[in-house]
């Protein structure tokens, strides 16, 4: 066995495919003198450490369950003068994932709110964050499941302790007492931890979903007075996003 192949097999042994997967060209430059011992060395490790890290994030983003792969470089800020921009490039810092603060983005049916959810959970995974994606419809089915099986406690502490969580299309109908009892206590366990929210309805609206009113004036005040509230409004942006037609269409024969 060569030495080369020595190597190749110990890094095998020790997972250190990232390694692996450049050594041929890495040996090559040391050969031509481009890298010294260290420098050969240095690469190698920088090597594995990259494959590692995008392996991460390839985890995170999985884990998440995004509806959609998108992001914020993809999204057409053009669409509309209207859009904050300014605003979303500031959400884009992720400051307010430092902070534990959470993200409020309404407004009409298309106008890409869950792209941009999405994207900001995309770029929470790729700076270490764990995220969540859910319909707020199917959190909240996931919660009432618990009830049923006695899992509910971990079912809470699972979404109650992830860095992102993002609900999609909040709001978009009335909540049963069972349903704002369980929304309650997640809102309230993730006190400290960052919620993202897309909603058609403007947050002053959600009042009347809830039966009771006590609990909306306690979580719902709660709730907006620590959120960045985005209205996103303008054009619908979906037909942008359809596939493009052929310029020439061709048409089939009547068959006999």
């Amino acid at each position: 066995m060569t030495q080369t192949h020595q190597l190749e097999a110990t890094l095998r042994s020790l997972k250190l495919s990232g390694m692996l997967d450049t050594l041929e060209a890495r040996l090559g430059q040391a050969r031509a003198g481009e890298l010294g011992h260290l420098e050969f060395l240095q690469v190698l490790c920088e090597d594995e450490a990259s494959r590692r890290a995008a392996a991460a994030v390839s985890r995170r983003i999985k884990a998440a369950r995004f509806d959609e792969q998108v992001t914020l470089e993809e999204f057409d800020f053009t669409v509309s003068a209207t859009l904050p921009v300014a605003t979303i490039r500031d959400l884009a810092t992720l400051r307010f994932l430092d902070r534990g603060e959470s993200v409020v983005l309404h407004g009409p049916v298309g106008v890409g709110k869950s792209h941009i959810a999405q994207a900001l959970g995309h770029l929470a995974c790729r700076h270490g964050r764990s995220v969540t994606f859910l319909k707020a419809s199917r959190a909240l089915a996931h919660l009432a499941g618990g009830h049923a099986d006695g899992s509910w406690a971990s079912r809470l502490r699972k979404l109650a302790t992830v860095e992102l969580l993002i609900l999609d299309d909040f709001a978009i109908r009335a909540l049963t007492d069972a349903q704002a009892d369980d929304l309650y206590e997640l809102i309230t366990e993730r006190t400290g931890h960052s919620t993202v929210f897309t909603a058609n309805r403007a947050p002053a609206d959600w009042y009347p979903l809830f039966p009771n009113a006590v609990v909306a004036e306690s979580l719902l005040d709660r709730l907006i007075n620590t959120s960045h509230i985005v209205l996103m409004d303008g054009p619908s942006y979906r037909p942008r996003r359809r596939p493009a037609r052929p310029s020439h269409e061709t048409r089939e024969a009547p068959t006999e």
